[in-house]
């Protein structure tokens, strides 16, 4: 799901706002519009147009109603928050500018994400303006303590990541990957033995013989946020500045070159 879709009006969205949704958005004197634009398994998008007291038109794009619920959709929402966020910090102009998550008053089991809203036009961004802003996402900044993960979960379309903090890319990229197996063990069953037989040579010697030589005999990785799910159908270019954008992130501090 992203923050930028195309009108949908046919499909009717929610006649009020939530009070908590007002509540962020903040000064709102009037609701304007409310449109259905699509809906992915676990949300679905609406835009929103309303009128503040300062007498301007806002267009927002929420994420949110049924599907966001319990523990996962929330805890998926406020990690698009905050990636989204920590993107924004680095480089405002490459991706929407979050306005806040939060859970619905009305519905205290299902959860909201709202950021600015924008029109796309067709195709990909042009990639040399892209991937400058790419690099400079990834060069510019590292996290805080000098350390791979991120400070709260980010969800991988349904995917919760380990994104515990960790002091090298090693073991940050094992546990991450242990973490993946374990779910997918959870949800599709313990059912695939010749994968189950060749973890540990994966996990003992393929993983350490790939990455720690990156971070020995004097060599470092300095910690780089990434978007953590990107690729074209996470980027957009926007209609009125016709610049490349990137949006529903699952961030945390890695390798430059994880995605």
């Amino acid at each position: 799901m992203n923050g930028t879709l195309r009108n949908n009006d046919d499909v009717e969205g929610p006649r009020n706002l939530d009070p908590n949704v007002l509540a962020v958005l903040g000064g709102v004197t009037a609701i304007l519009n409310i449109a259905y634009r699509q809906e992915s398994p676990w949300a679905k998008a609406f835009s929103l147009t309303v009128l503040h007291n300062d007498g301007f038109e806002e267009r927002y794009f929420m994420k949110a109603c049924e599907v966001s619920v319990g523990h996962h959709g929330k805890l998926a929402l406020m990690g698009e928050f905050e990636s989204t966020l920590a993107i924004h910090a680095i480089i405002p102009e490459f991706c929407p500018k979050p306005t806040a998550w939060g859970t619905f008053k009305n519905d205290p089991n299902s959860h909201f994400y709202i950021c600015k809203f924008y029109d796309f036009v067709e195709g990909v961004p042009e990639p040399s303006s892209f991937c400058e802003k790419l690099a400079q996402l990834h060069s510019t900044h590292s996290s805080p303590e000098g350390k791979f993960g991120f400070h709260c979960t980010t969800y991988n379309g349904n995917l919760p990541q380990d994104n515990t903090w960790c002091d090298s890319w090693e073991e940050f990229f094992a546990n991450g990957l242990r973490h993946i197996l374990k779910i997918r063990e959870e949800r599709a069953g313990n059912n695939n033995l010749q994968l189950d037989a060749l973890l540990p040579q994966l996990f003992d010697k393929v993983i350490p013989r790939l990455l720690r030589p990156l971070e020995t005999e004097g060599r470092k990785i300095k910690p780089s946020l990434v978007h953590g799910d990107l690729w074209y159908g996470n980027t957009g270019i926007i209609n009125e500045t016709k610049k490349g954008i990137i949006y529903d992130p699952a961030s945390f501090w890695a390798h430059n070159e994880c995605k």
